[in-house]
């Protein structure tokens, strides 16, 4: 959850945007709101960079990561029923 002093009524961020932007570099991201509703983040660079780079992990992070890559639902082996053959 944000700090109260850490939401920013629209005009008031466009009015104040250098004490916004003062802001969020000294004390982190600062949320923008629009009829009371959260609507922006204004985030500092370095933080958007360690976000971005978090959110794509490069090839070799996919390869060598531990774990799954994905989820794969397989029946357990004998569970399944199976036609009965026809002898023709």
């Amino acid at each position: 959850m944000v700090a109260s002093s850490a939401v920013w009524p629209v005009q008031e961020a466009k009015a104040k945007f250098t004490e916004l932007l003062n802001t969020c570099l000294a004390e982190g991201p600062q949320v923008v709101t629009r009829r009371g509703a959260a609507e922006a983040v204004l985030v500092s660079l370095d933080e958007w960079r360690k976000l971005s780079q978090n959110a794509k992990p490069t090839l070799k992070q996919l390869l060598t990561a531990d774990g799954p890559r994905f989820e794969l639902d397989l029946p357990e082996r004998g569970k399944l029923s199976r036609r009965t053959p026809q002898v023709w």
